[in-house]
């Protein structure tokens, strides 16, 4: 699959080569491992959203000095950041696309590379309410996904990024520099590898030495290539690195809200997309998670936040229910707030709730009581006991709260 890029397209400059002569530099035997890059070099040309450079995106200690990580060497992983093969256009939701992309950067920060990063990322229309895209039936591939994402630097701050993993974006100057050299580098342009492990890329000459690492991600999704995300002692990157990443006006939205609410605590409620059940053979419900739906119910919130959110506080909600008023009844002991009642700062900035989620979550984070939908770790405060992963027993599920004393 090639990668797609965004249609708007200056002319060219003779900064980039020539598709046509490159081809004619090639032997024969190199034209196919090199298709990758070319079509990339002809799709892209001098494309950019903003003229950036690794120059500017990667910040120098003060003695200016290059930084730790070498300047000359890339790691690229592909156009699109957990989306599947031939099901990219149902990709995954942000929580799914940040493993993926943590999972990259860790690669790079293990091998000293600046990370090519994906200059957008797929909106899965179910996790998007608003920039709800109008696409006609008739759209190419290419309009389809250009239409049904976003920029990923409207997302993620690259330069605060940049501290600690160089990156540069797939539609940028630099990176078509870097695939002109690459060609002019032969053999030591450009490795293509699949299921080779970073210590053999760190390691062996025959990779440390090479320009440009192309990983090969997993057609599943790229953090199928992290293999042992479940030791938390593998991680280098902790989970909240992306979420402080959020682009500025995003931290800046989040800030004037923080500073509204002062002193308050917070919930996220996780309903829609993860009630899900199924009949079995005999005609029952049956749920991943039996307890879900009752535990992020009013009732039982109450019920659940008692022992730790005193009554009378300023209780922050986000969640992806959508009846209106839902959580009305926690009225009864919390002055309740949600992102809504800050139209006047979101409204003419927010473009599709992943930013939204990005700014909700950072409020989250400066609660001075966060609970979650589903435990993280062992220290966290969750709603529901049940497992938020790698359940595959289907339950009847329970509504009931016989023996869950308040």
């Amino acid at each position: 699959m090639q990668p797609q890029w965004q249609s708007t397209k200056p002319q060219r400059t003779n900064k980039n080569p020539d598709p046509q002569f490159l081809y004619l530099l090639c032997p024969s035997s190199q034209l196919q491992s090199f298709t990758l890059f070319l079509l990339l070099v002809c799709t892209n040309g001098s494309s950019f959203s903003a003229a950036k450079t690794l120059e500017n995106l990667v910040v120098k200690p003060k003695n200016h000095q290059r930084p730790q990580y070498s300047q000359e060497k890339y790691l690229y992983w592909g156009k699109k950041i957990d989306c599947p093969g031939k099901h990219c256009e149902s990709c995954e939701g942000l929580g799914h696309q940040e493993s993926s992309l943590r999972c990259a950067l860790e690669e790079a920060m293990f091998l000293n590379r600046t990370f090519v990063m994906p200059s957008r990322m797929c909106i899965n229309p179910i996790h998007n309410k608003k920039g709800i895209l109008h696409q006609s039936d008739n759209a190419s591939s290419e309009e389809r996904w250009a239409a049904s994402s976003c920029a990923m630097d409207s997302l993620y701050d690259l330069n605060l990024m940049s501290d600690t993993i160089p990156v540069i974006l797939d539609n940028s100057e630099m990176w078509s520099q870097v695939l002109s050299t690459s060609m002019k580098l032969g053999s030591r342009g450009v490795a293509h590898v699949k299921g080779v492990n970073r210590d053999d890329l760190k390691e062996k000459s025959g990779y440390s030495n090479i320009l440009l690492i192309n990983r090969t991600a997993s057609p599943l999704s790229w953090f199928m290539e992290c293999k042992d995300r479940n030791n938390r002692s593998s991680i280098v990157l902790p989970y909240s690195f992306l979420p402080s990443m959020a682009a500025k006006k995003l931290r800046d939205a989040a800030e004037q809200i923080k500073a509204l609410l002062s002193d308050y605590d917070a919930i996220h409620v996780r309903r829609g997309d993860k009630l899900k059940t199924r009949k079995d053979r005999f005609g029952v419900d049956r749920s991943l998670h039996p307890h879900l739906d009752r535990d992020t119910r009013p009732e039982f919130i109450l019920c659940r936040i008692g022992k730790w959110v005193p009554p009378g506080r300023t209780l922050f909600i986000a969640s992806n229910e959508r009846t209106a008023g839902f959580f009305s009844p926690l009225s009864v002991r919390y002055k309740l707030a949600y992102s809504s009642n800050y139209s006047s700062i979101l409204d003419s900035l927010i473009e599709n709730n992943y930013q939204l989620f990005m700014i909700e979550r950072l409020i989250m984070m400066g609660a001075k009581t966060f609970i979650r939908t589903f435990k993280e770790d062992d220290t966290d405060l969750s709603l529901t006991d049940d497992p938020k992963k790698n359940t595959k027993s289907w339950q009847i599920p329970i509504y009931t709260m016989d023996g869950e004393g308040c």
